[in-house]
């Protein structure tokens, strides 16, 4: 037992140092979710935005045909993409040629592709049917044509111990891992069926140039199983800029907030894992529910008992807990809370912990309701408005002014440590990033008006929270530094954006 512990233990860490690095072009530190974009969007996007404004990557709505939902008066919600028919790519986000030229496309801009890989399971909700690609499935007899899987690819009563065959217990592992996950028919990756068509699935995105995976439901596979299907993907091709023998990039979806059988540190020698507790205990700290106050985040990340920086993927919200599933309930800030949304997230592009992920959604009421559609469902084209924001449903957090500035700041000061920290013991903070960036943030509810250490060389400064430079002049605020490096700001409560931010790319 010792023995084959010390080889998962080494095969684990092999895998480790290979697929935590996104493989971004050039200084690019952070990537969008374009959630439910279709193909040919988003290949416009990394050429007419993403590229120019310097996003590392795309993480794209799951590509392989999924169920038709139309059940109880939900109609095509967003979740059907999270119920598989096949590995075929054909999806209301496109076809199998739109998806490869798409990665081609973006790939050309510098923009990188991670997949959503749904992997643990296939449809739920009971019924047969033909997928979004044709393909014929029965859920009740585990039936998936288009694969093919039958009845005996999956858990069932012989390893799910649960009278219901879902998952009644979440401090049971074994229950988590081979039960039914909402009513999912739930696959068995420790067979070589299984995980076969997997890494076939996989293996051919790679070859169409995806740079990475975030795989879905990682909390509800078996770690082992985990370790064997991301051992045998191919390595990254050439002639699209990725080092010679890269691995794929990988970020694991595991729910952790404590409390259960299942931790995050069971997936790190694998991948990347989402960092839940961070989106949770930044959106409380903004929120200042429990009396917390933005003072307490001078050691925020892992001085939080969060994973190691080199293991998280953080970020604000997600498609999930945006909507109050998953983790973080009322915590969760988004972009209903506009001028919260863009106060954290102004904070976690300065922060140096994590790669940073970036949402970008589409309005909802309902909680399950789906991309904007014409009247036969079908996903409508994302409207770009003069002022470069989205229009038509989408929401475009990436293209607010407020966010792009602040992922050009973590471009920027990449490399860095905070530094020179200060705090007025409540709401109001403010820190350097090495010598390339400051970044100051008012959440109390009266003025800032301070003289700050903002590490920078002297000079005239434009405050990339409120604009930018254009012909040689600031388009918002202007920030002057002294020969000391000390600059005199203020922010007052009732800002719009209650941010100032500075970098040696905004000197005039």
């Amino acid at each position: 037992m010792f023995f084959r512990t010390v080889l998962l233990l080494c095969a684990f860490s092999g895998l480790s140092k290979a697929q935590w690095d996104p493989h971004f072009v050039g200084d690019r530190t952070s990537f969008v979710h374009l959630f439910e974009w279709r193909w040919n969007d988003i290949a416009e996007e990394c050429e007419r935005f993403l590229g120019p404004y310097g996003y590392g990557g795309v993480q794209v709505s799951p590509p392989n045909e999924n169920r038709l939902v139309n059940e109880g008066g939900i109609v095509r919600p967003w979740y059907e993409r999270y119920q598989p028919v096949s590995y075929k790519l054909e999806t209301r986000s496109g076809t199998e040629e739109e998806f490869k030229s798409m990665v081609q496309r973006c790939n050309n801009a510098g923009v990188r592709i991670y997949v959503d890989a749904v992997i643990n399971h296939m449809t739920g909700g009971g019924g047969s049917g033909t997928g979004t690609g044709g393909s014929y499935y029965d859920h009740n007899a585990m039936q998936y044509d288009g694969v093919p899987y039958s009845n005996s690819d999956f858990n069932g009563p012989h390893n799910c111990p649960t009278a219901s065959g879902g998952i009644e217990d979440y401090n049971d592992a074994n229950q988590v891992r081979n039960c039914k996950l909402v009513g999912l028919n739930d696959l068995s990756q420790s067979k070589d069926y299984v995980r076969d068509k997997i890494v076939e699935f996989l293996n051919r995105l790679i070859g169409y140039g995806v740079a990475g995976f975030r795989v879905d439901a990682s909390k509800h596979m078996w770690p082992g199983d985990m370790e064997v299907i991301f051992s045998r993907l191919n390595n990254l091709p050439s002639g699209y800029g990725f080092p010679a023998g890269a691995k794929p990039f990988v970020v694991q979806e595991v729910i952790d907030l404590g409390g259960e059988a299942i931790s995050a540190d069971e997936y790190l020698g694998i991948g990347r894992v989402t960092e839940f507790r961070y989106s949770r205990d930044l959106g409380s700290v903004f929120k200042k529910f429990d009396g917390q106050k933005l003072s307490y985040l001078k050691n925020f990340g892992e001085g939080w008992a969060m994973m190691a920086d080199g293991s998280a993927l953080a970020f604000v919200d997600n498609h999930d807990n945006q909507r109050g599933h998953g983790a973080g309930g009322a915590s969760i800030i988004t972009f209903k809370e506009s001028r919260l949304y863009k106060m954290a997230t102004a904070f976690m592009q300065a922060w140096p912990y994590g790669v940073t992920r970036i949402m970008s959604s589409f309005a909802w009421d309902l909680d399950w309701t789906g991309p904007p559609h014409d009247s036969n469902y079908n996903t409508l084209p994302v409207t770009i408005n003069p002022d470069n924001t989205c229009s038509g449903g989408w929401i475009c957090e990436h293209r607010w002014s407020q966010i792009y500035g602040m992922s050009k700041f973590r471009n920027v000061v990449s490399g860095t440590a905070m530094n020179d920290w200060w705090d007025n013991g409540s709401n109001q903070i403010a820190f350097c990033r090495g010598g390339k960036g400051f970044i100051a943030i008012n959440n109390d509810d009266y003025e800032l008006n301070e003289t700050f250490q903002t590490c920078l060389p002297a000079g005239s400064y434009c405050d990339v929270i409120t604009g930018y430079v254009e012909n040689r002049a600031c388009t918002g605020k202007v920030i002057e530094v002294g020969s000391n490096g000390m600059a005199s700001i203020r922010i007052s409560n009732t800002d719009a954006d209650p941010v100032v931010a500075i970098h040696v790319e905004s000197k005039l």
